[in-house]
């Protein structure tokens, strides 16, 4: 039993090494290369960081966004009864299923010249395409699922017996939200949350092709890992990828240091 047990976890970790860390370690490796000069002008470029800042932008925007549409949608759909449930439970896996360069594409439909929108936009003087509405609107699309699929089961699973008992005593809708039911989500909410940060900060597909990969106008950080190794730089692009790669385990680091904490209070 000790055997099958060892060599279980020896499996798993190996597993871990080969498909995670051992990528990870490669980009480390190439990106330092060049020496650590190379890496620090390639990063210290303006467009290298107006990249990143762009990136930081998007994030930022869609996180919130799609974080409260998360909450909100999980709520809907396990609190409450209404007609095309099941199609809207369907619908929020969507972004799983379609390629990103398709979501792309639909935009350009949508928003271009000839699409559905794009004249009545352009006739007001606002640029979605090739612009940063067009790339929030791909990274929304691309990474709305996440705080959804980690809400809705954890809400199923503690039930609203808590939540009828505060509505009796006389707890408004809001009151109702903020002391119970959200309290009891906050660790689903902020898994949700993680995940959809490293989707947007590794969005490429979508972006790639709503954006038209403009140097230090819309190019993030994901387009610009394309540009250098496009452009024989590879210190720049391991290096970009690198501080990418660094910027996600921040945030899981980061979550897992605050969690034992708040579950001691």
């Amino acid at each position: 039993m000790n055997v099958r047990r060892f060599l279980l976890r020896f499996t798993a970790l190996g597993y871990l090494l080969l498909v995670l860390l051992g990528p990870l370690a490669m980009v480390f490796v190439r990106a330092f290369d060049q020496g650590a000069g190379a890496l620090w002008r390639t990063l210290s470029d303006p467009n290298t960081v107006h990249a990143f800042e762009l990136t930081t932008v998007i994030a930022g925007i869609t996180v919130p966004l799609n974080t409260v549409f998360g909450v909100v949608c999980a709520l809907a759909i396990v609190r409450r009864r209404f007609p095309g449930a099941g199609l809207v439970n369907a619908l929020v896996d969507l972004p799983l299923a379609i390629s990103p360069v398709v979501v792309g594409l639909s935009l350009f439909l949508l928003y271009g010249r000839t699409g559905w929108f794009g004249p009545w936009f352009e006739r007001h003087g606002t640029q979605i395409l090739f612009a940063l509405p067009s790339m929030v609107i791909a990274t929304i699309f691309v990474s709305l699922p996440f705080v959804a699929r980690e809400v809705v089961p954890t809400l199923r699973e503690i039930g609203d017996e808590q939540e009828q008992a505060a509505r009796t005593l006389g707890a408004s809708g809001w009151q109702t939200f903020w002391r119970i039911t959200l309290p009891s989500i906050r660790w689903a909410v902020v898994y949700g949350v993680v995940l959809t940060t490293a989707r947007c900060l590794g969005e490429y597909g979508a972006v790639a092709v709503v954006s038209g990969n403009l140097e230090g106008k819309t190019q993030t950080a994901t387009l610009r890992v394309q540009d250098a190794y496009e452009n024989f730089n590879q210190a720049g692009a391991y290096g970009v990828a690198l501080v990418l790669a660094a910027m996600s385990v921040v945030v899981l680091v980061a979550m897992t240091l605050v969690k034992p904490r708040e579950e001691s209070v």
